[in-house]
């Protein structure tokens, strides 16, 4: 699927059919504003500044979004979505071994500690509305991705044995996301990226933590009824 098509899968909604050429201008327009926003802040990018860094008229910028800039940031904030997933790649797409859940977590933090309060998605969120229909369509499709692929991965250990086999998948993905989420939420308030290193490492730790009663069954007899000669 194009990045078109794409943004209509986030965005929940319909969008008029475009030629190949108009999707690639509108895509075009997408990511110019993208960047902008990530450089400037949505209050100070106006459809001016987009126009001009996009050699776009007012009357382009219309015809691909008719809502004016609340139509653009809307697509820029389905763009901004789709990049978390892309950015946590190709990691997030292979979690199948111990190892590279460990690489993955190191290209999340990463990626946080690089963009500290700057993140492009929620300050797109908070200008829009996070309570809006529209919004909360972006967010929820983006945490639904996510939470799929760490699933996907959790599956991936149950079934090779490194983790317990009554681990619940779809609980300890939404747990391990859940910490990434919070994790985040705190960095940005104290530009401390330590919240997310402890809170994603926990729930790790957690995920590869085994039951008493699993313990007990691997360690077999106890001292006191030793077979051992």
């Amino acid at each position: 699927m194009d990045r078109a098509g794409q943004n209509t899968r986030y965005a929940g909604r319909m969008e008029r059919v475009l030629t190949a050429r108009g999707a690639a201008t509108r895509q075009r327009i997408v990511e110019a504003a993208a960047a902008l926003i990530r450089e400037r802040g949505v209050a100070d990018t106006g459809l001016d500044d987009i126009g001009a860094a996009t050699a776009t008229s007012k009357s382009q910028m219309f015809h691909y979004f008719p809502g004016g800039k609340a139509d653009l940031l809307l697509a820029v904030a389905t763009h901004e979505a789709e990049q978390v997933i892309a950015d946590q790649q190709p990691y997030l797409g292979d979690l199948t071994s111990w190892r590279k859940w460990q690489a993955w977590r190191r290209q999340v933090i990463q990626k946080y500690d690089a963009q500290r309060d700057r993140c492009p998605m929620t300050a797109l969120t908070t200008h829009m509305g996070k309570a809006t229909p529209a919004t909360r369509a972006i967010v929820t499709t983006l945490y639904g991705v996510w939470t799929q692929h760490l699933a996907v991965g959790v599956q991936a250990l149950k079934d090779s044995g490194e983790i317990d086999a009554d681990t619940d998948v779809n609980a300890t993905a939404t747990a391990v996301l859940a910490a990434i989420q919070g994790g985040v939420l705190m960095m940005q308030a104290t530009d401390s990226i330590s919240y997310l290193e402890t809170a994603l490492g926990e729930a790790l730790k957690a995920m590869r933590r085994r039951p008493q009663t699993s313990n007990a069954k691997r360690l077999g007899p106890t001292v006191g009824h030793s077979s051992l000669a």
